[in-house]
């Protein structure tokens, strides 16, 4: 049972050696809360019950006693009499009887009639309470904690000399008990040190046990880096200006997006007035050549060719500022598939307000595919927003998909009727010669065969999945290939794919590599469950690193994953420096990667910083001297948000060239 908190309630307890408490009861006299306590044992046995057995004193909790106080008049307070020793008695006999008779002389002179010590046997006793026991020991009743509080008048004498207790009166409060310090005395060990009794202190609270990490980090010898970041805050980066974040916002994404959107817009308004009469008699044809150049910049094998065309003509020997313009280009397409998509629906929603203006010389079929395909093409861009792609992935990968399909199978249906119906609403007319003379027919021909072709590269392949730690999976496939590569990954062949970077030492070598950091459900499933074969597209498509041999010499700064777009780049070209910043990479990332970066790269060109060992570093002041050193004409960045955001505006203050992770694409 716990102890109480607030209220006691003493019992008198024969032939028990142990209290309620769980304290071993002392030898009669050793006891501080035995009335008995001080005096020699031959003194005290005439104390102790008739059993023979010391008294022991168990606390129950109880209910607070109500009491009813009423005032008497001061008239009938008297002070209590000194009871006089007896002739021939002894000094020990005369304090017998004056504590037998008298309660705390100094609680009678306060006007109590209990002590207010709580290690005294009358601690807040009352009179009423108060008897002799057949041995002649003042027995104790109930009594609170509260009681401490409503005191009584002294006791007083009758004229038989018997103790009496005059009607209660109400006498001001005393000073507040702070249980704290009561509780502290009765659980001090020095209290009991001379009494012989067992002190069991409550046993103190245990800690969980320290992960597995923990445990290691704690047996880790603690060098100079550690004392000195010991509770600090991880430090942050300090945004630069608002002009230099504006200058990364409006990148050339932004800047394809705008121009394609207002120019269009332009030509809406001026086909509204009239102005435009081309693009008001050919409404369809801009739809589906919006439509096809937003599926065109897409497609895997228009973007080889466009990086194969300028890798080819340009590398090197042209001025810095043109190469830096035709990496940003080539980044940043997805610039101009978001822009004409929109546009597309744009163009739909005004084509729509003619026909239906003129609704009564129109067919019905071509009015409702024309609904049905801004609806689809509405849904499409809806699924891509920034705020869908970014926070739901999956969803985006599935609906945007799924209804750009569609969209190419409504925008078929919508060709072929309003071709057929284009000289005679109320009769279709379907000869070669009618569908073949509208361009809308030769666009959508061409955007399907830019939809279909990656698809026919598209296999199952054998690969090997290696587990280093449960926060990576490193995917081995056959046969080598170029830097600045990444390929696309699925389990289901349809409804999703993954891009992740390749590592690869060329086009010679035997394997390369995919580093897949576990993050999402598809990952966390390359772990639970590891395939033997998977879903790739052969074709793999580029990125920025690719453009890496227009540049005489280039940084490739990375954290933690994204070591698998850059690895190659340092791979294949002795031109290029590798900084990586991670947390322990050989126990994280495994062998395979330390052995690639060991006999491809070597430390004469590569910094690898363990944030594990050596704390997080400058990053900025890092890459600025490293730079400044290796004489490098631009960096390519792979890093989370807060990394990339640090490091392109840090370059962006100092003229640094360089290129971040995207996540508007």
């Amino acid at each position: 049972m716990s102890e109480p908190h607030h209220s006691f309630l003493f019992h008198h307890h024969e032939h028990d050696d142990v209290d309620a408490s769980g304290f071993q009861r002392p030898l009669t006299g050793e006891d501080p809360l035995s009335p008995n306590f001080g005096q020699a044992p031959d003194e005290a046995v005439s104390r102790e019950s008739h059993s023979g057995s010391p008294e022991g004193f168990h606390p129950v909790e109880v209910e607070k006693p109500a009491r009813v106080l009423d005032p008497v008049p001061e008239s009938a307070v008297e002070s209590p009499a000194e009871p006089q020793p007896a002739a021939g008695s002894s000094s020990s006999e005369h304090a017998e009887a004056s504590y037998s008779h008298n309660l705390d002389a100094s609680a009678a002179e306060n006007g109590y009639s209990g002590s207010n010590d709580p290690l005294s046997p009358t601690f807040g006793a009352t009179s009423p309470t108060l008897g002799l026991s057949p041995s002649g020991s003042p027995t104790m009743g109930t009594f609170s904690l509260y009681d401490i509080g409503m005191a009584r008048n002294p006791i007083r004498e009758d004229d038989a000399g018997t103790l009496v207790s005059p009607t209660p009166a109400r006498l001001p409060l005393p000073p507040p008990i702070d249980l704290d310090k009561v509780t502290a005395k009765l659980t001090n060990k020095e209290v009991f040190a001379n009494t012989g009794l067992v002190f069991k202190p409550e046993p103190p609270a245990t800690k969980p046990e320290a992960s597995a990490a923990a445990k290691i980090a704690e047996k880790r010898p603690k060098g100079i880096l550690d004392v000195f970041r010991k509770d600090k805050p991880k430090p942050r980066y300090v945004p630069e200006t608002r002009w230099i974040r504006f200058q990364l916002w409006f990148n050339t994404y932004r800047k394809f997006f705008t121009f394609i959107v207002i120019f269009q817009l332009i030509g809406m308004i001026l086909a509204g007035t009239h102005h435009f009469p081309y693009a008001r008699k050919n409404t369809g044809g801009i739809i589906v050549g919006n439509i096809m150049a937003a599926v065109i910049v897409r497609n895997e094998i228009f973007g080889r060719f466009l990086y194969l065309t300028v890798n080819t003509l340009f590398a090197k020997w042209t001025p810095l500022w043109f190469r830096l313009a035709c990496t940003s280009t080539l980044q940043h397409l997805g610039g101009i598939h978001s822009g004409c998509s929109l546009s597309a629906l744009g163009w739909l929603i005004f084509n729509l307000t003619y026909l239906f203006r003129d609704r009564h010389n129109q067919n019905k079929g071509v009015l409702t595919m024309a609904f049905i395909v801004m609806f689809v093409i509405a849904f499409a861009c809806l699924s891509a927003f920034p705020i869908v792609r970014n926070t739901h992935h999956n969803v985006f990968e599935r609906n945007h998909r799924l209804f750009g399909w569609a969209a190419v199978v409504v925008t078929w249906i919508y060709v072929i009727l309003a071709n057929g119906y284009r000289d005679d609403p109320h009769h279709w007319h379907s000869n070669g010669h009618a569908m073949g003379v509208h361009q809308e027919l030769w666009l959508t021909l061409i955007m399907s065969i830019a939809v279909i072709l990656p698809w026919l590269f598209t296999y199952k392949v054998p690969i090997h999945v290696e587990i280093p730690s449960q926060k990576v999976a490193v995917l081995r496939f056959e046969r080598g290939m170029q830097q600045g590569l990444l390929g696309r990954i699925s389990r289901t062949a349809i409804l999703e794919y993954h891009a992740f970077g390749t590592i690869s030492e060329g086009t010679h070598a035997k394997y390369h590599y995919m580093v897949c950091g576990v993050q999402g459900d598809f990952t966390r499933g390359l772990v639970r469950d590891q395939p033997t074969h998977i879903w790739t597209r052969e074709l793999k498509f580029a990125g920025v690193g690719n453009t890496s041999t227009l540049y005489k010499r280039g940084i490739r700064i990375c954290t933690g994953t994204g070591i698998g777009a850059a690895l190659s780049t340092c791979l294949q070209s002795d031109q290029w420096f590798l900084i990586w910043v991670g947390s322990d990479m050989l126990k994280t990332f495994g062998p395979t990667i330390s052995e690639l970066i060991t006999r491809g790269v070597g430390p004469d060109r590569c910094i690898l910083w363990d944030t594990k060992k050596s704390g997080r570093p400058k990053t900025m002041k890092l890459l600025a001297e490293t730079v400044e050193k290796w004489q490098a004409e631009v960096v390519f960045i792979t890093s989370n948000w807060d990394g990339n955001q640090e490091l392109m505006q840090g370059c962006k203050r100092l003229g640094i060239p360089a290129f971040g992770t995207l996540w508007d694409f």
